[in-house]
This record gives structure tokens, C-alpha cells and sequence, in this order.
């Protein structure tokens, strides 16, 4: 209707003025004006509309609120010229009987970025032509326009302003909301959308108002109160929907009132904030961040243990007890330190990197490093390589994996570093318990306190074969010596085949049939360099160097097979892996709860074990699928195997940096249940149990 309304009142207007410079109307004098006094080939310069507009009276922002329209500007530009959108002033409430109208009144500049074209020739002179628009409104309102000229001079480079000028436009940009320094939330909901602000900087008790302008006109009911409350995490403002729930992204300017010195002072942010789940996030990172540094480091090393017993990283730790069989009490506890020694030093590499890249604004988190194709494709190649050392194609000294007797020489010390080294590598991929609220903890602190909590981790992971080296009782545990090592250690070899056809799967999702084929390729080579060095390294010296050469020479082809996918920059998005779920985006999420829709949300990896098994195990089951049906719950999948922003920022505002995460939203509530990162089908089934079954 208000559109309709607009456009019969439009059939009313009187005609504009002729073309001029100002145009006065019944209502409102137009100007245009340029800031400089002669502008250059190529370089953008501000130009301003300004309306001084008659008293008691008023036109519109960019969201006129509950009736109006905003101010449009058609331009008319010599050949190559270009004109930017209208850069809106900090708007003003203006009541008109139960509605609200978001406007100016008084004079208000309207700024507009011109570039010229670069072969503008220097020395005349240039016409900028605009008919402007607008809806000016008392009581009643009056839509009018102007079409106004302005010749500006052309010169070989721009002039300054003039001082009425240069005062013109300094108070316009006076007028324009300044960037918020401050995070934002926006959670949807069917009764209030509440905006959550971590505003800081204010006295207690000085914030006397705040309100919020969004440009999206459907967003809110405009002359609806914004209920505020003011806590140690910021404010929130509790906004009255409108008819359409929001849609990212989300923009608008945040008034906020406050009292200096006895007077309320006025000042106006142009805010994004994020949209979705984010507030609920925002509260989780908030308790995150406000752990003691003793608990996080605790919970921290109680995840590096539990991190011993995953998958990915347990072949390792047994190759290391195998050690142990033929080692004296001096000898284990020197390889036991050599082995944790590597293990920290990994640690403190990748919570180096993780947080040097952070601090750069990288939405990275746990895991990071797998997120590359080219990692991803080496680590395959290792773990292979490793494999056939176990299978007895090849050996390397006194043993690659510390297997053997010639741990007690000094390459036997380097062997145990280097099998830390690969612990901590294989340890990536996965997330055990407790390591959730400490590595958020960690991400969230000053680079001192971050290295000690990742260096907890890392001797959580290294503990257990310290306690082995050291703790005597618990090493005479271990079996005698004797043919059941070797075949063992062969043993042993095939979860790490296992591991690497996993990563060359996961290297399928995330780089395309084409990276599959030149890392399959590379292991097809890397075997044969392997085998020739196994068998020619105890022949003559011209056989073992020539096997050697040749073996350098395919390990070399090797390698740079395994740069394929990064070379290759393959479309990495993964395709649907199953029926009965959605691709997650805040969007969709925002749409679903603004409906008061049942959602589960699952952020998994297709490198991470811990989702995947809790996938198979648990969000497969028919029970869970049953439930997920009977509720009309939405099951929406976040996949983080490749790098993606939006589901960085949403794990973040949750006080998470890894995968899984697993959210449950039940209707009525704006913040979810956070589930366990190991589920069950009970944990699942006792979340959902609140709603309603459907009926047929």
C-alpha cells in the first residue's frame, strides 16, 4: 500500500523548477556542490545534495520507517564519468501519530562519490546533470524534485576546496555514522530480535538510550519500542520483528545516547552484525574466554590424553610402547623426553602459525592445516611411506618409526623426536573432549598464555608414554620380546594404509578426481622407490648408490605429484554426501528459527574422525532419523573441510575453533543446546525430546 500511495501522490506533484543551481521548491532548497574547487582526469572527488528543508517538515533515509520514500538522485554525466551511491547521514526518529518515520530535518547533506574519466581533458570545464527526488512531510505529504546543474573546472590536478567548501563538507561528514569498534550480533526470533552489542568505553550508568536504524525496511515494526538492557557483556536491544524475517547481510546505524558532564550526547555507529545463532555464540565464547588460565590448561592436557585413544593417533603411541620392550629404564626415559620433545615443539609450531595467521584476520581454527589440498596430499604420501618402513618393503637406520635396537644410538633419539613430530600430525584431524573450551580459551588470550595452554595439550598427548618410560611397573607390564613384535609392527602398518586412503578420499572432496589420480600416481612411484632402496641398500657400492639415485629421482617425481592439487585450483565444493540434510548458511539458519522451526545443526570435516564417526554412529542411526522427522527437526550441515569464513566466525562466536560442533535449536529459545563432541543416540534423542511429534 505505501508503495501504491507513493505513486498516486507522485501523479500530484508539481513539476520541478527548470534547470538550475540551488532549485527552490514549496518545501525544500536543493544544491549541488563539489568539494574541490577543480577536480583531475581520473580522480574521485565528493559531491553533496543538500536539502534545507522547511521547518516542522522532513524527508527520508535510506529505510524511511513506516511510510515514505527515500531520496533518489538520476545523474546525467559527460562520456566515462561515474557516480557512486548516495552515502546516507545518521538518521532521526520522526513520530506521525502511531507511525515512525526515519529522516532529516533542518539542512542535510547527501554525499556522492564522482570519478572522472581518466582522458577528461584538463582546461575546460565539465557538466554534472541530476534530477533529484524526494517525499518531504508534515502532516501531510508533498513528493517534489529538482533537476539541478553544476559545471565543475577540469585541471591538470585538484584544486582545494574553498573555505565555504571545505566547511560544507566537513559537516556532512560530521553527519555520517562512524564504524562501529564494536561486535555484533543479531539472533532472530518470533517474538524479539534481540541485537547484542559488546560495547565498551561507556560509564556505568551514562548509556541513557539506544536504538537501532536497519536499512532493511521489513526487518523491525519501526515505532515499536527497542527494550534495553545493559550487562558486563555490552547491550542488548530487543527489537520487534517485522514482516519478513532478516536475510544477511545485515546492516543499519546503532543511536546511542549518553550522558557527559549532565548532557545527553548523541552518537551514531554504522553496524553489521552477524546474523543467526551468533548471540548465543557470543554468550558461549564470552564464558569461554572467562575460564581461569589453571582450568584451561587443565582441560587442556585432559584432551591431549584422551586425544591418545582416537583413531588417527593410536598406532602411533603403540609403535612407541613396542619400543619399550627392548629398552633399559635410562634408555626409554631418555626417548620418552626425545618423543615429548617433538610432540611440544609441533605444538608450538602450529599454535604459532595459528595464531600469527589469526592475528592477520585468517578465520582459521583447529585442524587448519587440512584444509589444504597440499597438505593433505604429503601427509598421504607419509603415512603411506611409513607403512611400507612397518611392512618391511624398506629400513631406515635403526628404525623411522623407534622400532629396534638402535634406539639407544643417537638417530634412535631423533627417530622418537620425529615420531612426536608425527603424533601431533595425525593428532590433528581430530577433537577429543575438553580440548573445545580450552583451545577457545587459548585463541582468545595473549600470545603467552595461548603457547601454555597448546603446550598442555601436547603433553596430555605425550603423558602416557612418559608414564610408560618412567614408572617402571607400568613398562614390566608390557610382553616379553619375541617373534610377536615383528609381526606386530606389520600389523601396524595397515591402519596407517587405512589412514592414508582416508586422506587421498578426503583430498577427493576437497580437490576433484584430478588430485586423486596424481597423489594415487605419486604412491605408485613412492612404492617402487621404496622397494628399489630395500633391496639394493645391502648390495655393492655401485648397485646401492645407482638404487639410491633412482629412488631420490622417483621420490622427487613423487613430491611433486603430491602439487597437483594445489596447482590444480579445483572447485572444492563438496557435493550433498547424503539425503535428509541441508547446507548450512546463517541465512538459513536465521530463516528456519525466525519460522520457530526445530533445527540441528552438525559442523563437521570430512577430515575429521571424530565427526565422521559420530556421523555413522549416531546421526545415521534410524532412531535419530526417526526423531528428526517425527519433530520436523531441520538437520543443516556446516562442512569445514575446506577453508570457509562464515562457519570460522560462527564456531568462533561459540568459543570453538575446531570440528564438531553440534547445535540444537528448539522453538521459543534463542540460544541452543550445545551437544557433547562424542554423541550418543541418547544425547541426541534427550535434546529433542521436548518437542512435539507430528501427527498424520
Amino acid at each position: 500500500m505505501k508503495k501504491v500511495w507513493s505513486a498516486l501522490l507522485a501523479l500530484l506533484a508539481l513539476a520541478g523548477p527548470a534547470l538550475a543551481n540551488p532549485v527552490r521548491t514549496e518545501n525544500v532548497e536543493a544544491e549541488l556542490s563539489a568539494e574541490p574547487a577543480a577536480v583531475a582526469p581520473g580522480q574521485p572527488f565528493w559531491v553533496a545534495l543538500t536539502h534545507r528543508i522547511r521547518p516542522g517538515w522532513h524527508t527520508y533515509w535510506i529505510n524511511p520507517g513506516d511510510s515514505g520514500l527515500p531520496t533518489t538522485i538520476e545523474w546525467t554525466l559527460p562520456q566515462g564519468w561515474t557516480a557512486g551511491p548516495i552515502v546516507w547521514p545518521a538518521p532521526e526518529r520522526h513520530p506521525v501519530g502511531p507511525l515512525m518515520n526515519f529522516g532529516y530535518h533542518g539542512e542535510v547533506h547527501l554525499l556522492v562519490q564522482v570519478t572522472p574519466a581518466a582522458n577528461a581533458p584538463a582546461g575546460g570545464t565539465a557538466p554534472l546533470r541530476a534530477k533529484a527526488d524526494w517525499l518531504v512531510c508534515e502532516e501531510i505529504c508533498i513528493p517534489e524534485s529538482a533537476e539541478l546543474a553544476l559545471d565543475v573546472p577540469v585541471a591538470a590536478s585538484p584544486a582545494v576546496p574553498t573555505a565555504a567548501m571545505a566547511k560544507r563538507f566537513a559537516d556532512a561528514r560530521a553527519a555520517l555514522p562512524t564504524p562501529s569498534p564494536f561486535t555484533a550480533s543479531l539472533v532472530p526470533g518470533t517474538d524479539a530480535h534481540r541485537l547484542k552489542v559488546a560495547v565498551s568505553g561507556i560509564e556505568g550508568g551514562a548509556l541513557r538510550d539506544a536504538f537501532f536504524y536497519p536499512e532493511q525496511d521489513s526487518l523491525m515494526e519501526a515505532a515499536a519500542p527497542q527494550a534495553l538492557t545493559v550487562d558486563a557483556e555490552g547491550l542488548t536491544l530487543a527489537i520487534k520483528p517485522g514482516f519478513k524475517p532478516p536475510a544477511a547481510p545485515v546492516r543499519g546505524v546503532l543511536e546511542l545516547v549518553e550522558e557527559i558532564d549532565g548532557k545527553p550526547v548523541r552518537r551514531s555507529l554504522a553496524l553489521e552484525p552477524t546474523l543467526g545463532a551468533a548471540g548465543a555464540g557470543t554468550t558461549a565464547a564470552a564464558d569461554t574466554a572467562g575460564l581461569p588460565i589453571w582450568q584451561a590448561a587443565l582441560l587442556a592436557l585432559l584432551g591431549g590424553i584422551v586425544l591418545n585413544l582416537m583413531p588417527c593417533v593410536f598406532p602411533v603411541l603403540s609403535l612407541k610402547a613396542l619400543a619399550l620392550v627392548h629398552e633399559d629404564g635410562r634408555t626409554a626415559r631418555r626417548d620418552a623426553l626425545a618423543y615429548t620433545a617433538g610432540v611440544l615443539a609441533s605444538f608450538a609450531l602450529i599454535a604459532g602459525v595459528l595464531l600469527a595467521l589469526r592475528a592477520g584476520g585468517a578465520q582459521i581454527g583447529w585442524g587448519f592445516q587440512l584444509q589444504s589440498p597440499l597438505f593433505v596430499a604429503v601427509l598421504a604420501h607419509v603415512l603411506f611411506l611409513l607403512g611400507l618402513s612397518l611392512s618391511g618393503v624398506f629400513t631406515v637406520g635403526g628404525g623411522i618409526m623407534g622400532v629396534g635396537q638402535g634406539l639407544a644410538s643417537r638417530g634412535g633419539m631423533a627417530g622418537s623426536f620425529f615420531t612426536g613430530v608425527l603424533a601431533t600430525l595425525v593428532a590433528t584431524p581430530c577433537t577429543a573432549p575438553f580440548m573445545g573450551a580450552a583451545i577457545g580459551f587459548a585463541l582468545l588470550q595473549p600470545w603467552p598464555v595461548a603457547l601454555g595452554v597448546f603446550l598442555a595439550l601436547g603433553l596430555g598427548l605425550a603423558l602416557p608414554f612418559l608414564l610408560l618410560a618412567f614408572v617402571p611397573g607400568f613398562r614390566r607390564m608390557l610382553p616379553k620380546p619375541g617373534l610377536w613384535m615383528e609381526r606386530m609392527k606389520q600389523v601396524l602398518a595397515f591402519p596407517l594404509y587405512a589412514s592414508a586412503a582416508w586422506l587421498v578420499w578426503v583430498l577427493s572432496i576437497q580437490a576433484g578426481p584430478q588430485a586423486v589420480a596424481g597423489v594415487l600416481a605419486g604412491m605408485v612411484i613412492l612404492a617402487f622407490a621404496a622397494w628399489l632402496y630395500g633391496i639394493t641398500r645391502h648390495s655393492s657400492a655401485g648397485w646401492r648408490h645407482g638404487g639410491a639415485t633412482v629412488a631420490v629421482l622417483a621420490l622427487a617425481g613423487a613430491v611433486l605429484l603430491a602439487r597437483a592439487p594445489e596447482a590444480a585450483s579445483p572447485d572444492t565444493t563438496q557435493a550433498a554426501a547424503g539425503e535428509g540434510w541441508e547446507r548450512f548458511s546463517e541465512t538459513r539458519l536465521a530463516e528456519l528459527t525466525g519460522e520457530g522451526r526445530p533445527v540441528f545443526v552438525n559442523f563437521t570435516a570430512a577430515w575429521c574422525i571424530t565427526c565422521l564417526v559420530n556421523e555413522r554412529a549416531v546421526l545415521s542411526t534410524g532412531p535419530v532419523k526417526a526423531a528428526f522427522a517425527d519433530r520436523n527437526v531441520t538437520y543443516l550441515k556446516g562442512d569445514w573441510t575446506n577453508r570457509d569464513a562464515e562457519i570460522s566466525r560462527v564456531l568462533e562466536r561459540f568459543g570453538r575453533n575446531g570440528v564438531p560442533l553440534y547445535l540444537v535449536y528448539l522453538p521459543g529459545k534463542a540460544e541452543p543446546l550445545i551437544l557433547p563432541q562424542i554423541l550418543t543416540e541418547g544425547a541426541v534423542l534427550e535434546a529433542l525430546s521436548g518437542l512435539p511429534v507430528k501427527t498424520s
